[in-house]
This record gives C-alpha cells, sequence and structure tokens, in this order.
C-alpha cells in the first residue's frame, strides 16, 4: 500500500507495462494493462521539448527549397516512377495494428509492425507522414540506442545497397557517393539527431503484403537519442515514401485510428488502400506546397469555442505556398500548436468560459486549472469539414495533484522560422479519428472512431 502514496512511481509501473506479441505478421497477442488517463508533467515538459525539435525539423522542411525539394517534387508528380511495388499477398488483409510507442519503445512516436530482409527481421517503427524514406538502424550502428532491435542486413539474402547512379540515390536528402565503393549515402537531422544511413533495397514486408526492392536507409551512425529507436516508415507524399514505392497495389490511400496513450498496445489501425475507409465520411480539400510536396495541407479556416467563432486575424489560418504558412496533419507531433494571433484568441475565449477558476501555468502549457473544470467544446473548422474536439483530445491531466490543462499551444515565434506561420494539428487532437488520406483525390477525412481500448 505504500506504492499507493506514490502517483509518479504508481504511474512508471502501469505506463510502462508491455504487451506480449508473436513473430508472425498474422498474429498478435494482446494483453491489457492499466493505464491511468494522466501523464506526469515532467514527462510532458520532455514530450514538448521533442515536439519543438518536430517542429525545427518541420519549418526546414517547409522553407529550404534545394535541389534535393526541386527534384522530388518533379518524382513525387510522377507517382515514384522509380519503384514497382509487391503484389497483393495471399492473407488479403489490408490492414495492420498500430500502438503507442510510448508504451512499446518509451518513444513519444506510434509505431506499427513491419518486417524488412529474408528472412524477415520484425521491427516496430515509427510511422509519420511528414517523411518520405523508410530507414532502420543497422547492426553495429555507432550512436544508436543499444537496448532495442536494430536491422542485421548481413543476415538478409535480399539486402544490397544502391549505386551512385541509381535514380533512387538523387531522391534522398544530401545524398553522398563513395566512389570507390560506388555506394550511395545520405545525412538527415530528425528532432534533436542527426544520422548518416546507407541508401538500400531490401523487401518490406506489412499487413500480410511483400514488397521487393523497397528503397530504405540503413543507419551506419547517429547523434543523441531522439531517432524511432526501430526505425521510421515515411508515409508523406515524395518519391521514395511508402505511398510512393507500393502505389501500385495501395493506389496512394491510406487512413489510421490512433488509440490515446492509455490504451492497450495495438489497438489502433492502419487501413492501406482505397478499400475498406469510411463511406459515411466528411473531407477537406488537400493542398499543396511546391517547397515542400510532402506535407499534408489543408485550410483551416477558423475555430469555434463553444457556439462562437473565434475572432482570429485571417493571416494567422492563411495558406501561402510562397512561405510555408497554413496548416498541416502531422502524425509525429504530440500537442496542436497554433500560431501566435490564433493561439492567443482561442486560448482567451476557452478561458472565458471557465468560471470561478485562478488559471496558472504548469509543464509548458499556460492554461491550467486546480479541481474540476467544465470546459466548453472546440472545433476546428476546414473547408467543407468540422471536427469537434473530444475532452480527451482537449485537455490533459496531471498524476501528482489534480491540475488539469488544455494540451495546445503557441508556435515559436522567431520570425526567421516558419513555425511562426505554421499551424499543425498534432496526433492528440487526432486520436480516436479515423483520419484518411486520399492523395489521388486530394483530400483529407476524418470520422470519429473509438480506438482506444479502456484499461481494465
Amino acid at each position: 500500500m505504500k506504492m499507493m502514496a506514490n502517483p509518479i512511481l504508481l504511474f512508471f509501473i502501469l505506463f510502462f507495462a508491455q504487451t506480449v506479441y508473436s513473430d508472425s505478421d498474422d498474429h498478435l497477442s494482446i494483453t491489457l494493462h492499466p493505464h491511468p488517463s494522466s501523464i506526469p508533467f515532467y514527462d510532458v515538459s520532455q514530450l514538448i521539448s521533442r515536439d519543438k525539435s518536430r517542429l525545427d525539423y518541420l519549418s526546414n522542411l517547409a522553407v529550404v527549397p534545394t535541389t534535393y525539394h526541386r527534384h522530388h517534387a518533379r518524382m513525387a508528380g510522377k507517382g515514384g516512377k522509380a519503384r514497382k511495388a509487391g503484389k497483393r499477398g495471399s492473407s488479403k488483409k489490408s490492414y495492420a495494428p498500430i500502438a503507442s510507442g510510448r508504451q512499446m519503445l518509451h518513444s513519444p512516436n506510434y509505431v506499427v509492425r513491419v518486417s524488412f530482409g529474408t528472412p524477415a527481421q520484425s521491427l516496430l517503427v515509427a510511422l509519420d507522414t511528414s517523411n518520405d524514406a523508410a530507414w532502420v538502424p543497422c547492426a553495429g550502428c555507432v550512436g544508436c540506442v543499444t537496448a532495442t532491435a536494430s536491422f542485421a542486413s548481413a543476415k538478409s539474402t535480399t539486402f544490397s545497397p544502391i549505386s551512385c547512379s541509381d535514380v533512387r540515390c538523387k531522391q534522398v536528402p544530401n545524398p553522398v557517393c563513395d566512389r570507390l565503393s560506388n555506394s550511395c549515402s545520405f545525412n538527415m537531422s530528425y528532432g534533436q539527431s542527426s544520422f548518416e544511413a546507407v541508401v538500400s533495397k531490401e523487401t518490406l514486408r506489412i499487413a500480410g503484403d511483400e514488397f521487393p526492392g523497397y528503397a530504405m536507409g540503413c543507419i551506419k551512425k547517429a547523434t543523441h537519442n531522439s531517432l524511432p529507436p526501430q526505425g521510421l516508415l515515411g508515409f508523406g507524399r515524395g518519391a521514395l515514401s511508402f505511398l510512393s514505392q507500393t502505389k501500385s497495389t495501395y493506389n496512394s490511400v491510406f487512413s489510421y485510428c490512433l488509440p490515446s496513450s492509455k490504451s492497450g498496445n495495438f489497438s489502433g489501425t492502419l487501413r492501406l488502400g482505397p478499400k475498406h475507409q469510411p463511406i459515411h465520411i466528411k473531407y477537406t480539400p488537400l493542398l499543396s506546397n511546391p517547397r515542400r510536396p510532402s506535407l499534408y495541407y489543408v485550410n483551416m479556416i477558423g475555430v469555434r469555442v463553444g457556439r462562437h467563432v473565434v475572432d482570429i486575424p485571417p493571416r494567422s489560418l492563411m495558406f501561402n505556398s510562397a512561405t510555408g504558412s497554413g496548416t498541416i496533419i502531422d502524425s509525429g507531433t504530440m500537442f496542436t500548436r497554433l500560431v501566435e494571433p490564433a493561439y492567443i484568441a482561442v486560448r482567451d475565449a476557452f478561458r472565458r468560459r471557465i468560471h470561478g477558476k485562478s488559471v496558472s501555468s504548469l509543464g509548458g502549457f499556460d492554461t491550467c486549472y486546480e479541481g474540476p473544470i467544465s470546459p466548453p467544446t472546440i472545433t476546428l473548422m476546414f473547408t467543407r469539414m468540422n471536427v469537434t474536439l473530444p475532452l480527451d483530445n482537449m485537455l490533459i491531466h496531471s498524476t501528482a495533484g489534480n491540475t488539469t490543462c488544455l494540451a495546445m499551444a503557441a508556435s515559436p515565434t522567431d520570425p526567421n522560422n516558419v513555425n511562426g506561420v505554421l499551424n499543425v494539428i498534432a496526433n492528440m487532437q487526432q486520436q480516436n479519428h479515423r483520419v484518411v488520406f486520399d492523395v489521388p483525390n486530394k483530400r483529407i477525412g476524418f470520422a470519429r472512431e473509438l480506438c482506444t481500448v479502456s484499461a481494465l
């Protein structure tokens, strides 16, 4: 009973309980453990710090008109002709389970289970809608996390590096050619980390389907520790993205339902291809930014708090492909960020609806209250689509004490940083929704779907 007196210790015992799963892509053994709905604020502070690094990463994507980006845009427009997608597997399964990486790997990303190589080596890779290339830590990587799985390329009969003359060598960021070995590599920053990877081709297996010759990065060297521990699968719109490399199988359509952090492992789902997507769902147009065609831009036209539309300066929400301003849907950022004028307007409207409570700041959030509150609804308004956030998508709670905070924040205000003109609809606000990315029809849809399995 002494343990109950320490809510932080209790949190870690419960929150990091593991789920056991088999080595087969077709059989998952899900063991549900109780997970509290609240999060320690020192943990949240770390996540906010990671979010800041994530926003810096997105800003660099949106404003650097490099040769790579121009080539990337041309190839994306051609549907990624460099790849031949694999054939449908006999299982006919078009979905893969999704779990919170915070439970499985102590990582803020959502993860999906895939395998690379022959024989297959299973990995839990981050699902990232703002990245294109796939990359995994390879055995012997210097600086990679050693307490988790890595890919042993030497044990695979289908692994081979890509040569400098291969078109895919020009499609990675910052390509480097080793003339002596005729091998291609690339350097990239992600969050607070940077890494060097060899561009390779390997067999990818996901959702019962197999894709030989899938282009991916084999990480050989990394700095810091903010990389997804077992790698990443990029779901952006570029030439080396999952959508482009599997286009003939899935037609550049996918959707996901992200469970909350209190859910049982693998209760979320990734659906691949146009079949079995929701029929009754509202869509908003998908916009393109020629400076960075991978990002999923949408036109947010307003925010409603309660029954009243907030007075937000139009420029704060305006899409502008020349500056990178506008709104994106992103799976890798945890808490929604609005440009400062928009956030202040929404925050103040929210505060005015909370009566008889003193507002405070805590753990990086500036709208917090002690004790129970009766919050107004928040509705994100897009062209032809409104998304009203459930309470669990709006508020974050402390385990120690009785503090509740609005789970949004302002984008950084550096005038030289595109984050000041970029709104990011993050994964906490997407949880328990089916979010459909329909690239051929240039639209994104939201429908309420409960994929959080309540703790027992």
